[in-house]
């Protein structure tokens, strides 16, 4: 059985329910969730003229090569309702990244794991540390815990997100 780390996250319509669903859908179609984050509200990445999203990193047990969880995943974003409109950090009601996966290095033209920007961002490294914080970076050979500390990333406002409904 396989191991990997998956960052979700949206910033369309419902963020909460749709959290909640695409979960169900990994489920269904991906593998086993094992350990799930607290949910965090960011400000968009790499644009302004945004609403804030929801973010959440699952740990899943898999038995799917990465090239087919990757083209799985896709097309639970597309049942999601993603469109993709070639423009770089559009909104997007889901998207689904795979930052690790064992302890693979792969680099290709449609898959890169360990995710190439994962280490630059703390909407994702904040929830990893909370499930993950001595995970080796496989290629930078350092802790999750040791990457947030050294983290470039000057956003603000990485925040627990508390439902409206609790």
């Amino acid at each position: 059985m396989n191991e990997a780390y998956l960052c979700l996250g949206g910033n369309l319509g419902n963020r909460e329910e749709n959290l909640s669903r695409v979960k169900e859908f990994i489920q269904q179609k991906a593998g086993r969730i094992i350990a799930e984050s607290s949910i965090y509200e960011t400000a968009a990445w790499g644009v302004s003229e945004q609403g804030d999203y929801l973010n959440q990193v699952i740990k899943i047990a898999t038995e799917l090569q990465p090239e087919v969880l990757m083209e799985g995943l896709l097309a639970i974003e597309v049942l999601m309702g993603r469109e993709r409109t070639g423009e770089q950090w559009a909104a997007r009601t889901m998207d689904i990244d795979i930052l690790l996966y064992n302890k693979l290095c792969i680099q290709e033209d449609r898959l890169s794991i360990p995710h190439p920007r994962l280490h630059l961002r703390n909407f994702v490294l904040v929830p990893l540390n909370e499930i993950a914080a001595d995970a080796i970076h496989p290629f930078l050979k350092l802790s999750m815990k040791q990457l947030l500390a050294i983290c470039p990333d000057t956003s603000v406002g990485v925040r627990k997100f508390s439902s409206s409904f609790v």
